[in-house]
């Protein structure tokens, strides 16, 4: 198990934070490494916050270094604590990381391709869902495509299917949520969230490419 030093105590933290701002340049670096070695601790506890996401704690924790680094170039000794002011700039740091990679995994999900449209092209979900339309011709056909998906979700997706599928995309008035949020709230696993959302997926795509 990693050990962590002790925190600064108030005086300790003035007395390393006024050195980066006023001392030489081997103090400044001192007193820098310094306070990120004595402010791990925090790090780490903040980042506990977050140990039921699918990110590994390592790579959590030194995403919050970044945070913590971050805080430590832009504290304002005036305004208190610097490990108040740490606390929410590892928080962010950790926030901006999982909103990311939440998006980027939605935007894999829906880029998949679930059919070919009249002309040979592929159609991704995506293109069902939110595409914009140009002309009243475009737009009776992606009315058409929105009325097949829910059709084809009614008819060839188990309930569960489809709740899934409701609840991962944020279709039709739900909220978006990752896969370990539904996992919890339908109480199953993550892994086995994934494996219904493949499978309706690729349900999907089957009756697409059937026209």
């Amino acid at each position: 198990m990693k050990t962590f030093q002790k925190p600064l105590t108030s005086g300790e933290e003035a007395h390393y934070v006024r050195l980066l701002r006023e001392g030489d340049a081997d103090q400044a670096r001192a007193a820098k490494d310094t306070l990120i070695e004595r402010n791990l601790r925090l790090v780490a506890h903040v980042a506990k916050k977050y140990q039921n996401v699918d990110e590994d704690m390592e790579d959590m924790i030194s995403i919050g270094c970044i945070g913590l680094i971050k805080a430590i170039d832009t504290f304002d000794a005036g305004k208190g604590r610097l490990a108040t002011y740490a606390c929410r700039c590892i928080d962010n740091e950790l926030l901006m990381l999982l909103r990311s990679k939440k998006k980027t995994s939605r935007e894999v999900s829906l880029f998949e391709p679930i059919g070919q449209d009249k002309e040979g092209n592929e159609i991704h979900l995506m293109d069902v869902i939110e595409q914009e339309q140009q002309d009243v011709v475009e737009a009776l056909e992606y009315r058409g495509n929105v009325q097949r998906l829910m059709t084809l979700m009614r008819q060839e997706l188990t309930e569960r299917e489809r709740e899934i599928l409701l609840l991962r995309y944020g279709l039709w008035g739900n909220r978006e949520l990752t896969q370990s949020e539904i996992g919890e709230r339908l109480g199953i696993s993550r892994s086995y969230v994934s494996r219904i959302e493949k499978k309706a997926l690729g349900k999907l795509r089957e009756k697409f490419e059937q026209g």
